[in-house]
């Protein structure tokens, strides 16, 4: 065997020391939990890689419906029978055209289109449910991705690392009509619906595959945003709820973070068929990797089960769709929930909503 190819055993112990080392940065969650579509594509094999000198234009669109209310880990079912959950909808659309120098660098632009739905009553006169809309453009990324492994040597399993910026495109102060006790005002949005975070931001990355024995592979992909800048300026008029929340009365710009690992198996030989089944963690974290984390966020995770299916035609189009069904929802103390404790002995511990699954759909197109 080449050099340059890995062996099965190593290569397997690189790939679960990756996605360890990943799962376990301290992060969390979806829903209201500002976490933003931030799609990756997963490679099973070599023949689904770009070739060199190639284009692809990637569309992958992501839907969530969030309702459910989580202290910590408990579910507040109450929140559904007295009608007062907050409604999350958001549809968003990564635009993302790649281009391979070789058969190991590949350059990636994107950009996202979000359209997002928010229905609450504490954020208006706590009477009536009022709704707010936020959409446009989001925050685009400039990326790049390496195989480690040259794809036409090690046709069976592969790692990629990448990494890239990402650009405060969006607006993270989009605004609209509130109805409170004072009468109709215009404020910002929610944190979790703004279309744009309003900071510079880096990113890595990693991607791996391996095959296992047939026609079944394993798989691994992540990625961790890093978000140095500490807030954006814009108001959310938390503190005029309660005097508690002074220090929540600004939007941070959180870190945000993705990992996913599971199998891959083509039931049929010599057929571009593909039907996989894994798990996924994403979220927020509590305080960012880098710089200060001041501010209101509202940090969580999700752990889902994410069945999935793909199809290859013509050589140069691909379909994938995936749905991850929560199965674990942690809406954890943010350090402002942290602070107001400290100062004031009240036992403080926000909550969000978090949906029951996500929607993922991704087509692909060589040329």
């Amino acid at each position: 065997m080449s050099k340059s190819v890995p062996t099965k055993t190593t290569f397997l112990a690189v790939v679960i020391m990756l996605f360890a080392i990943t799962a376990s940065i301290d992060t969390y969650a979806q829903g209201c939990v500002a976490v933003r579509h931030m799609g990756m594509c997963t490679t099973t094999d070599s023949s689904s890689m770009l070739q060199p000198k190639h284009f692809q234009l990637t569309l992958g669109y992501r839907y969530l419906h969030s309702f459910k209310h989580y202290k910590g880990t408990d579910y507040q079912e109450e929140r559904l029978e007295q009608h007062t959950e907050v409604i999350n909808k958001t549809s968003s659309l990564d635009i993302t055209l790649s281009y391979a120098v070789n058969r190991k660098l590949v350059l990636n632009a994107t950009v996202p289109l979000v359209y997002s739905f928010r229905s609450s009553l504490y954020e208006h006169d706590r009477k009536g449910r009022f709704s707010s809309t936020a959409y446009g453009i989001g925050d685009m990324r400039l990326t790049a991705t390496y195989w480690l492994f040259d794809p036409q040597k090690s046709m069976k399993r592969n790692l990629s690392i990448g990494g890239g910026i990402k650009i405060p495109t969006g607006n993270e102060e989009t605004t609209d009509i509130f109805y409170t006790v004072n009468g109709p005002q215009e404020r910002p949005v929610d944190q979790s619906i703004q279309p744009g975070d309003g900071g510079w931001g880096f990113n890595v990355e990693v991607q791996a595959y391996t095959h296992i024995a047939h026609r079944l592979y394993a798989y691994a992909n992540g990625f961790y945003l890093f978000n140095p800048m500490n807030t954006n300026g814009v108001r959310t008029y938390r503190d005029s709820l309660s005097p508690l929340l002074a220090n929540e009365a600004i939007m941070t710009i959180p870190d945000q973070f993705m990992a996913r690992a599971g199998v891959s198996f083509y039931p049929i030989a010599n057929n571009p068929l593909n039907i996989t089944l894994g798990a996924r963690i994403e979220g927020v974290p509590v305080r960012d990797a880098l710089g200060k984390s001041e501010g209101f966020r509202r940090p969580g995770y999700a752990v889902s089960v994410e069945p999935g299916v793909a199809y290859r035609f013509k050589k140069k189009h691909e379909v994938n769709v995936n749905i991850p069904v929560a199965v674990f929802r942690n809406r954890l103390q943010s350090l402002t929930d942290k602070e107001t404790q400290a100062n004031t002995g009240i036992e403080r511990h926000g909550d969000a909503a978090f949906a029951n699954y996500l929607f993922l759909l991704t087509y692909a197109y060589k040329f």
